[in-house]
């Protein structure tokens, strides 16, 4: 189709084109359940189906048949796109073809897997309404993007640059044509600077040359500010803090047993050091501790690594403690529900949500949230609760963050979360090529937006470069402190 569509000359004969496409569809059957009044809460930030009526572009025949389509959509069981679990809602794709031997060179191959992207955000992404760029503006540069492409990766490039305009950090970009091995050593953004901020293994430190503390200047010869300004606008994210956050990731060149010259600060001075080929192993992090009693009688609690059986014996252990802090810098195992048994005394709702009314594709349901807390009304815990968040506390860890909000005397302190909440879709659009996103809405009961917000913060805490050097944890030190002075 998109070949007659290039080639149509007036809008008669495009109308044409697709009135003709669509009665190639079979005939559209009078919906009699479409006209009835329902009782369920929409939410219609994301909908507009004014193009609809677009007289530049479309004949009033064609208009009218799209009405009529609209006014008599499908209510059966979707061909192309469903939604796995339906109490939740978030929709993923089903019998795309894969194209095996996509041609990135054919005009109306690249513009197929945009278009492809570009109306499942449309019509089933929940944050649309929030993005920085209108979605309809998106359209327009991404066609002449792709129509102008000289270099696969320059079309790969143009569908990323799709991605990180949806403004959600969910929204990873992964190509099979593109591999990436991650450095054994952490880096941070800090301060409008690239620091390292440890090793992922301990046992590591005496292997590399840099330090915690150390500040990237540049990258082969390349100065870090140059490098940054490049890589910018290809790195996705909710809100700067994650976006940030992903942008340290990407600083380092992805190595393929090639060495990298790299200059950077340490206390100041000026230090260069040849970077090598980094074993997969080498990321994988050492086990930190799941919990225990820290100075003055505060019990500390690593959220990403303790598990729903560890839960009863953690809160046995910690129930005489005068305050718990819950480390949610991290990704948790699904324990928020366990964890709220000991720290909330009744049920609680937590949060409420948007899901795609797949019954009217642009249009989003509200649904009930789920509450959370002790079922029993049995004693809870008693003591302060104290939970810490970052740019790395992100979906499910912002979840849990919420819900443990709703425990008494709790104190969330950090900087802000990456504000991406809500069950990921993946999005497979063929040719190697996968996407991710945000697939239903989350909000606090109040409807208060999470989404590139984050979650509430009562005391802001943000990391220092030279906190980081003498590897002081400034989030949990602040957290301390509130426990021992309530202030």
């Amino acid at each position: 189709m998109l070949p007659k569509v290039i080639e149509a000359a007036n809008k008669e004969a495009l109308s044409k084109i697709y009135m003709d496409w669509i009665n190639t569809l079979g005939k559209v059957k009078e919906c009699t359940s479409c006209h009835k009044a329902s009782e369920e809460e929409f939410f219609d930030k994301n909908f507009d189906l004014s193009w609809i009526k677009d007289s530049i572009l479309f004949t009033t025949a064609l208009s009218n048949k799209l009405k009529f389509i609209e006014k008599n959509r499908f209510h059966g069981k979707h061909h192309y796109i469903e939604a796995k679990y339906e109490t939740v809602g978030n929709v993923t794709l089903k019998n795309e073809p894969e194209y095996p031997d996509f041609d990135w060179k054919d005009r109306s191959n690249r513009l197929l897997l945009g278009f492809k992207y570009w109306n499942v955000i449309e019509y089933f992404f929940p944050y649309k309404y929030q993005t920085d760029k209108p979605w309809n503006q998106v359209l327009l540069e991404t066609i002449s993007k792709l129509d102008s492409v000289k270099t696969e990766a320059e079309f790969q490039h143009t569908l990323l640059q799709m991605v990180v305009n949806i403004d959600d950090a969910h929204g990873a970009f992964v190509s099979s044509n593109v591999k990436y091995k991650w450095p054994p050593y952490k880096l941070r953004y800090i301060d409008e600077k690239i620091v390292v901020s440890g090793y992922y293994r301990n046992s590591l430190t005496q292997s590399y040359p840099f330090q915690r503390g150390d500040v990237i200047v540049a990258v082969n010869d390349r100065p870090l500010h140059d490098i940054m300004a490049e890589k910018k606008p290809f790195v996705w994210g909710s809100n700067e803090a994650s976006r940030n956050r992903n942008l340290a990731n990407f600083i380092m060149p992805p190595f393929e047993n090639k060495n990298v010259k790299v200059n950077f600060l340490r206390d100041g001075e000026k230090n260069e050091a040849v970077i090598g080929y980094y074993p997969s192993q080498n990321t994988k992090p050492d086990k930190p501790e799941k919990f225990r009693v820290i100075q003055d009688n505060i019990g500390y609690v690593n959220m990403g690594v303790i598990e729903r059986t560890d839960v009863s014996k953690i809160m046995d252990s910690l129930k005489n403690t005068k305050a718990i802090i819950f480390d949610i810098r991290n990704y948790p195992k699904g324990t928020l529900y366990n964890l709220a048994q000991y720290l909330i005394p009744e049920r609680r709702l937590f949060f409420k949500a948007i899901k795609p009314d797949l019954s009217y594709p642009g249009r989003f349901l509200w649904t009930n949230g789920r509450e959370c807390g002790n079922i029993k009304g049995e004693p809870t815990y008693t003591g302060k609760i104290i939970l810490l968040v970052n740019e790395y506390t992100q979906s499910h860890a912002e979840f849990t963050t919420m819900a443990l909000q709703t425990a008494d005397k709790v104190t969330t302190i950090g900087n802000q979360t990456a504000g991406a909440d809500g069950n990921v879709s993946e999005l497979d659009l063929g040719a190697g090529i996968k996407t991710y996103m945000s697939g239903i809405g989350i909000f606090y009961p109040d409807g208060l937006e999470t989404q590139r917000i984050g979650v509430k913060i009562d005391i802001e805490v943000l990391p220092s470069i030279d906190g980081i050097k003498d590897n002081r944890d400034e989030v949990l030190e602040r957290a301390i402190a509130f426990v021992n002075k309530g202030s």
